[in-house]
């Protein structure tokens, strides 16, 4: 297996450099973390041209974002490289919470069958960065320049100017749009004279990878989680599976630990074999593999767009790390944007169009964030109260949680991420059926579900949905469904459509969805739902797609 740690990538001189007149580019995406990769992926496939810009040589060090949920899994399904994240990952749905030395209870994150991806994979960053670098590489519609720091830009109207600082000098760039992915300090977001404002905890953490000399199944693969357990009283511990054997430790430490003491081995060491001891496996070998301190904030930038500058993941918005929602928003960020900018940039939109879906972009991922930070905040609050109050309170959730089901929906171990449900976006088209449930409604993102179609050939729902352009789910096999079939073809609109069996083949999918014989869901590139009927009209999809697109002056002449 490829040491992603290790990897080094050669700075290149480009002839732009040497070019007298800057060249130009229609997406220049700044930073090669996740969220950078995936947004240029994406676009790549969306036959965008992309310059991809890092000021590093490497991948990221250390295990770093590790949980990515099922929603992601399903972006990197579209992306081409899905299937190796979850062969190398750690699949888990089971989490344990403890109270002192005594379980209060289990959780199962994906207690249904009838799911292609496990609620959650833990993989370390260094995996997931390497992973999308080889997409990357697959790609021809990608350029990456390594050792390439931005280190000035100034807005044009149309476009960007770039001042990129290489090992051989200065150059300038050009571009129509940038999207900064440059990390939670981003230089793109300090030259551009904005910041991220929010809450800042005072508490720190410590981050230590171990590996087991019992190797991958010396221990259950589970989340546990304890609050003032005996071998780290007054505090809180966070322990899971990694790939690789590797195993993470989260140790709350107080605001008063000195980051430096606690980084070096002679301290954690202690710490590692105080759990191990606690969980029954007193004599387990293990070493240190990587070490952190950390604090965290939980805040956002007022607007994630600046002109022709687009924000996406940690230069946009930070959480803490309790609940996977940092890595994971920021993918959904990349998901939401790149189709959009896609559209821009092949001319589907123009004008007032044009505009109004890039604010878009803005304005979901803005509520997505809020919504982020709402759980974060939440969850470091009840794991690490700050007041005799809040402590007595989060004790007496936890003592009622080992009989009563109620207390256990008050427990906040983080709460785990899931996409974000966009309903109140202006992309949306309101349900004109009064009988739909709340489920699945125009935001949400699109629900797996196993389908088997006539000739017996087993497939997944989301396999068939793309994401090349918008997608109609078309539920039954009835004369509902053909009448909705002919309106899709009268709507004349650029939509691909996929056939939900009736009967058995697709129970699940119309369980998931409310559907019955003819219901049509229309989805947007990303996989959001955008609008749905029991019986659509050519009409009504022609103007819900173009909602969808930003043309809402187009939308009201047509409804």
């Amino acid at each position: 297996m490829i040491d992603y740690q290790s990897l080094r990538f050669d700075y290149r001189r480009h002839p732009e450099q040497d070019a007298v007149t800057p060249a130009r580019h229609p997406v220049v995406v700044v930073g090669a973390g996740p969220v950078g990769l995936a947004l240029a992926i994406d676009l790549a496939q969306r036959e965008v041209p992309v310059l991809l810009l890092d000021n590093d040589c490497q991948l990221s060090t250390g295990s770093r974002a590790i949980c990515f949920a099922k929603r992601t899994l399903e972006i990197f399904d579209r992306l081409g490289c899905g299937q190796r994240m979850v062969d190398t990952g750690v699949s888990w749905n089971i989490g344990k919470v403890y109270f002192g030395s005594e379980q209060v209870y289990r959780f199962d994150l994906l207690p249904e069958p009838g799911h292609q991806r496990p609620a959650f994979i833990n993989l370390q960053q260094y995996y997931v960065e390497g992973y999308l670098n080889e997409r990357v590489a697959e790609l021809p519609n990608i350029a990456v320049r390594w050792s390439n720091k931005v280190i000035g830009i100034e807005q044009q109207g149309d476009g960007a100017l770039l001042t990129i600082e290489t090992p051989e000098g200065h150059y300038q760039l050009a571009a129509d749009w940038v999207a900064a992915c440059d990390g939670s300090r981003s230089p793109m977001r300090q030259m551009l004279g904005q910041e991220a404002t929010g809450r800042v905890f005072r508490d720190r953490f410590l981050i230590a990878d171990i590996r087991l000399d019992g190797g991958d199944d010396a221990l259950p693969t589970e989340r546990r989680f304890w609050f003032d357990p005996p071998f780290h009283p007054g505090q809180s511990v966070l322990m899971h599976r990694q790939a690789g054997g590797v195993w993470r430790l989260d140790f709350q430490l107080g605001w008063d630990a000195d980051p430096q003491a606690e980084r070096q081995p002679e301290r954690i060491a202690p710490r590692v074999r105080a759990v191990l001891d606690s969980i029954g496996q007193a004599g387990q070998g293990f070493r240190i593999e990587w070490a952190s301190v950390y604090t965290f904030a939980c805040q956002r930038m007022a607007s994630f767009r600046h002109g022709r500058v687009l924000f996406a993941g940690d230069s946009a918005h930070g959480v803490s790390p309790f609940g996977a929602r940092g890595a994971n928003s920021g993918v959904q960020d990349a998901d939401n944007l790149a189709w959009k900018l896609a559209a821009v940039v092949h001319g589907e939109v123009e004008g007032e169009a044009a505009e109004a879906l890039i604010d878009s972009y803005a304005r979901e991922r803005e509520y997505a964030a809020d919504e982020n930070i709402l759980n974060s905040t939440r969850a470091t609050d009840f794991i690490t109260p700050k007041s005799a109050v809040s402590r007595v309170f989060r004790d007496a959730v936890l003592a009622l949680s080992r009989e009563h089901a109620f207390a256990r929906t008050l427990v906040n171990s983080g709460r785990l991420s899931v996409p974000a449900v966009l309903r109140d976006s202006a992309l949306n088209t309101p349900d004109a059926d009064a009988d739909f449930g709340p489920a699945m409604a125009p935001g949400a993102a699109a629900a797996d579900a196993p389908v088997v179609d006539a000739s017996g050939r087993r497939d997944w729902l989301l396999r068939r949905c793309t994401g090349a352009r918008f997608t109609a789910l078309v539920f039954g096999d009835g004369p509902a469904a053909e009448r909705s079939l002919q309106a899709l073809a009268d709507a004349g609109e650029p939509i691909d459509v996929v056939r939900v069996p009736g009967g058995e083949g697709g129970a699940l999918a119309a369980a998931r969805y409310g559907a019955r014989d003819g219901t049509t869901y229309l989805l947007r590139p990303d996989q959001h739902v955008c609008a749905r009927w029991r019986a659509p009209s050519a009409d009504a999809v022609r103007a819900a797609r173009r909602r969808a697109l930003g043309q809402f002056a187009a939308q009201e002449a047509l409804a």
